[in-house]
């Protein structure tokens, strides 16, 4: 998943930065003439910018890029970041250079933060997503989640591209009953000490792991979808912070260290020193059984009152030299066809923001098709979504974890 670390990396040089957001009228495009748009993008270069960590991921990119270039005759790039504040930092350095025009990004993948910062920034090009012809196949009505980013709404800026949500995973060779709760979690720490973990502050996961022990523990969560306040933030955290205390002496390795990332914390539950877990990717369970990176009794599972989750979504630069592209780039994403083969587990395994009720029965088959794995998380138990608390928390959280146990 793209890191959302550019908040904090840009937010200080923003401020200065409100004005110049090029319109789709001033690039000549007219979205409800979508064959105008398709005409447009024929022959151009769109760069998309988005996280290369991850085989599958760019394997899924390379085919898209197949198959928009014998459909509409574009050559989609993929410049693979490992931190997509990379991107976000080349688009602020070319508006104050004056590069109003002709950026060199043209697509990005983004999330929360990096969204918060370059909406308030007037540093997307929009609005644009929900005139897509695809966009109604995620039944906006139905499902909110794809109007809104980490709390703020997304206002056409960006389009919805896939959902992510804490699942848990855990071995039934080792496991009998997991925890489902985060006060049930302490509990099974002690009685089996050194079998759980979570990635380091500030990995993206271990950082989301935060949020979750957060909403899960806080008596008010109502303050947590507002900008973070200095005169809430230490009651609020109290018992996040009286959680960790004690959850940290039966974590493995004592909670002395910490796995650097999601991959290791994976790698930890394949070599057997874990016996539970958790990922953002729902399906990555299932998808690691299938790559014989996990053991085959792998099962995956939700607390019983909710996990985190959230939507990821694609923007354009507002200076995106090749727009008609990326927006044709953008709605075959969105396509019943590219969002099955994303959520097959043996190619990336990244849940769909498709409603089903809105695809025809033939539509519907592509994913009623999808291999299966005993891994794999029932599709209803997706449903109990706890929302992303204000994007500023996440700053403010991984600053007070480095504070608190960073020296250990």
């Amino acid at each position: 998943m793209p890191r959302p670390s550019a908040f904090r990396v840009v937010m200080a040089s923003l401020t200065t930065m409100l004005a110049g957001v090029f319109s789709l009228q001033a690039q000549a495009l007219e979205l409800d003439d979508w064959s105008s748009v398709e005409a447009k993008a024929r022959g151009q270069t769109v760069y998309f910018n988005a996280w290369g960590g991850d085989s599958r991921i760019n394997g899924y990119i390379d085919w898209v890029a197949q198959q928009v270039q014998s459909r509409h005759d574009i050559e989609l790039v993929h410049v693979k970041l490992g931190d997509t504040a990379e991107a976000v930092s080349r688009i602020v350095a070319e508006k104050s250079a004056g590069n109003l025009e002709r950026g060199a990004i043209d697509l990005i993948w983004i999330n929360g933060e990096n969204f918060a910062a370059l909406k308030e920034a007037g540093l997307l090009h929009g609005p644009w997503a929900e005139q897509l012809p695809n966009f109604s196949l995620t039944a906006p009505e139905a499902n909110p989640e794809v109007r809104s980013d980490f709390t703020l709404p997304v206002e056409g800026l960006e389009a919805p591209w896939g959902k992510a949500q804490i699942t848990f995973y855990y071995d039934s060779a080792r496991v009998e009953t997991p925890p489902r709760s985060m006060q049930a979690l302490l509990d099974w720490a002690r009685n089996h000490p050194g079998r759980f973990t979570y990635p380091l502050i500030p990995d993206f996961l271990g950082s989301t792991f935060l949020k979750q022990a957060l909403l899960s523990l806080a008596e008010n969560r109502g303050p947590l979808y507002g900008p973070v306040s200095e005169a809430d933030f230490a009651s609020i955290t109290a018992p996040l912070w009286d959680y960790l205390d004690a959850l940290h002496p039966h974590l493995w390795r004592g909670g002395r260290s910490f796995p650097n990332s999601s991959a290791r914390l994976r790698q930890l539950m394949g070599d057997g020193e874990l016996s539970l877990a958790f990922t953002f990717t729902p399906s990555e369970p299932a998808a690691s059984v299938a790559n014989y990176q996990l053991p085959p009794t792998t099962r995956s599972y939700m607390f019983d009152d909710g996990t985190l989750g959230n939507v990821h979504f694609l923007a354009i630069p507002f200076n995106a030299r090749h727009k008609a592209g990326a927006l044709v780039v953008a709605n075959f994403l969105l396509s019943p066809q590219a969002q099955a083969r994303k959520q097959d587990i043996t190619v990336w395994g990244d849940a769909t923001v498709l409603a089903m009720e809105a695809l025809t029965d033939r539509q519907r088959q592509a994913f009623e098709s999808l291999p299966e794995n005993p891994a794999t998380l029932a599709p209803e138990a997706l449903g109990r979504t706890l929302p992303e608390p204000h994007p500023s928390w996440m700053e403010r959280l991984e600053q007070a974890w480095l504070e608190r146990y960073g020296a250990r």
